[in-house]
This record gives C-alpha cells, sequence and structure tokens, in this order.
C-alpha cells in the first residue's frame, strides 16, 4: 500500500505493475469520496446458477437479485458500510471499462476484474442458497436516470415502462458454493 499512495519514485514506478494488480480492484483509491461522478444510471444485477442433478441434467435457477440484497443492507442502517454500498456496482463498472460489449476480457487486469465480479456473485449467491452450484450467469438491467431539471411528463396508464438496457454474461464456471 505504501508503494501505492506514495509519490512516484523509482522503486513505485518499477513495480507498478505488481503493485496495481494487487491494489486494485480491492483497495484502490480516488477522490470521489470529495467529489463524486453520480451515476446517470440506475443497474440491477441479478445472477443466476446452473448445477449438475444427481441424474446428470442440468438445474437452472430463477434471478436472484444481488442488488436488492445490497440495497436492503444499507436501507434504514444508520451506518451502512462502504463495502455493502459499492462493491457489487464498482465491480461491475470496471467490468465495463475493461470489457468491450462481446463480454472478451482485452487484459490480465480485465481478467482480473471479471474474476472479482464473479468471485462477488457467487459468495452473494451461496449466501442466499443452499446446496452447490457449478456456474453462475449475470444479468444487468439498465435504465437512465433523469437529469436534474429535466422535463418528466407524466406517462398515460398504458404506457411503455421506461427504456431500459439488459445484457447477460456468459456462464462462468465457479467451485462448489461460489468459492473459488
Amino acid at each position: 500500500m505504501f508503494l501505492y499512495v506514495a509519490p512516484p519514485n523509482a522503486i513505485s514506478k518499477a513495480y507498478s505493475q505488481q503493485v496495481n494488480a494487487w491494489v486494485r480492484p480491492v483497495f484502490e483509491q480516488n477522490w470521489r469520496l470529495f467529489a463524486p461522478n453520480p451515476q446517470s444510471v440506475n443497474r440491477q444485477i441479478s445472477a443466476r446458477i446452473k448445477h449438475t442433478a444427481p441424474d446428470g441434467t442440468a438445474q437452472v435457477s430463477g434471478w436472484i437479485d444481488l442488488t436488492a440484497a445490497d440495497d436492503s443492507a444499507v436501507k434504514h442502517n444508520v451506518f451502512p458500510s462502504h463495502t455493502a454500498q459499492n462493491m457489487l456496482r464498482q465491480a461491475w463498472n470496471s467490468y465495463l471499462k475493461t470489457h468491450g460489449s462481446d463480454n472478451r476480457p482485452r487484459s490480465e487486469r480485465a481478467l482480473m476484474i471479471e474474476k472479482y465480479l464473479r468471485n462477488i456473485a457467487a459468495d452473494r449467491v451461496a449466501a442466499q442458497h443452499s446446496g452447490t452450484f457449478e456456474s453462475i450467469q449475470l444479468r444487468v438491467i439498465s435504465r437512465h436516470i433523469a437529469a436534474p431539471g429535466e422535463a418528466v411528463e407524466p406517462r398515460p396508464a398504458a404506457a411503455a415502462p421506461t427504456r431500459s438496457e439488459t445484457r447477460y454474461l456468459p456462464w462462468w464456471k465457479v467451485a462448489s458454493h461460489g468459492t473459488d
């Protein structure tokens, strides 16, 4: 951590790749606490799991809303943890930055972010789901947030809901109960 936060020097420059690989994404530091970059999109991140039944058939669960679990951990909590509020969201934002729309990693960092997101999702599903599973898939539904002052017209009752974009990630293999 010292090399990461220290002013640039010969040692931190020589080992910057190793330091960044260890520090990011878990301990990354930035100025968002003082100058936050507000989200312009609400995202609902859900997961479903797949396991093989004793008869050899694949069993797929319904979607488990991971975002709702995060929201309930924060709601009515006087001192919600930074982790409860941001871990899943920041992991997704990092995934978006490191993967193309085809969900292919473009670098070693992208592979690490993918593993990080997969492990967060698998751990959270394992905490809510009894039994083992071998694979996990994520679905992210993004809905635009109107800017302050943006005209919001009342919708007729029969109008279509707000436009949203749904992205499905590929199935990822995980060790039993989502640990890797």
